[in-house]
């Protein structure tokens, strides 16, 4: 056993370079690949929320809804699609390391591409859950949509009574979102297994969900869900007072707090210390 684990563990000076090569590879995936990836990333992801939300109502145990949440991740990853999170961390660090045909304007394109594929596959998830909870919009959505639309109220008119505080609050928690969420990514691939894949990703993940802290795509299905089933705000606020903040702080936290640092400590680590005898 303790062989088989050393041969499914992967080091961090190897992991950093697997980091900058995933970069570089989603930089040339082709556009139409991007998308449907991206859609698929979005739709998953949206699932596993309104699970998580669904769980937590019935059970009464938003630490149960948590537990189970990161089902969803799991998902993406093991089936390589993407998520905006994941390519705020990735994608620069094959720009820092001057990969071939990585330009400034390839890492933005990338991230458009993959923004629009999760809206996508994160509303469209939306559309129809709002429709079968609502029996094609002809009954009460019940307690599962009473509760959305008051957390998409909270969470963008609730912020905006606190002004400019309340809006670098959704920031920070964008933030300490991504890091966590990058953290389960990066340290997804220390190992080879699925298995080790699994649980290395698992209590980041269930971290950053049941602390309530903003994850972007998240809230593309949360938010335009919440407005369907009737919350009391409008989409521009759910931009100004949620999205922009939250994916702004998404970008920090997971290049700064995990890309950036492996790049730096793993990848290119400053020289050694001489020492003398």
């Amino acid at each position: 056993m303790p062989n088989q684990m050393t041969a499914d563990y992967v080091k961090p000076n190897d992991l950093a370079k697997l980091m900058v090569d995933a970069g570089e590879a989603k930089v040339c995936l082709s556009t139409r690949d991007t998308l449907i990836r991206a859609f698929m990333a979005g739709a998953i992801l949206a699932l596993a929320a309104v699970f998580a939300i669904t769980i937590a109502i019935k059970t009464g145990s938003p630490l149960t809804g948590a537990i189970l949440f990161p089902v969803g991740f799991i998902l993406i990853y093991l089936l390589g699609f993407d998520l905006l999170t994941g390519v705020f961390m990735l994608v620069p660090l094959a720009l820092l390391d001057r990969r071939p045909g990585v330009t400034a304007a390839q890492v933005l394109r990338n991230w458009g591409l993959v923004f629009i594929g999760n809206f996508a596959g994160a509303i469209t998830v939306a559309f129809m859950m709002s429709f079968i909870l609502t029996y094609g919009y002809t009954v009460n959505g019940g307690l599962i949509a009473e509760k959305v639309a008051h957390i998409g109220m909270a969470r963008t008119l609730g912020y905006e009574e606190h002004g400019l505080p309340g809006w670098f609050t959704i920031f920070i928690r964008g933030i300490l979102c991504n890091w966590m969420v990058s953290t389960g990514v990066a340290a997804a691939m220390l190992s080879t297994s699925a298995i080790g894949k699994i649980f290395a990703m698992w209590m980041p993940i269930m971290l950053f969900f049941y602390m309530g802290f903003e994850h972007s795509v998240v809230n593309m299905f949360l938010f335009p869900f919440a407005l369907i089933m009737g919350g009391d705000f409008t989409f521009m606020d759910y931009l100004l007072w949620n999205e922009i903040p939250t994916a702004l702080g998404n970008l920090v936290g997971g290049l700064l707090f995990v890309g950036l640092i492996m790049f730096i400590t793993h990848y290119k680590p400053a020289p050694k210390r001489v020492l003398e005898l």
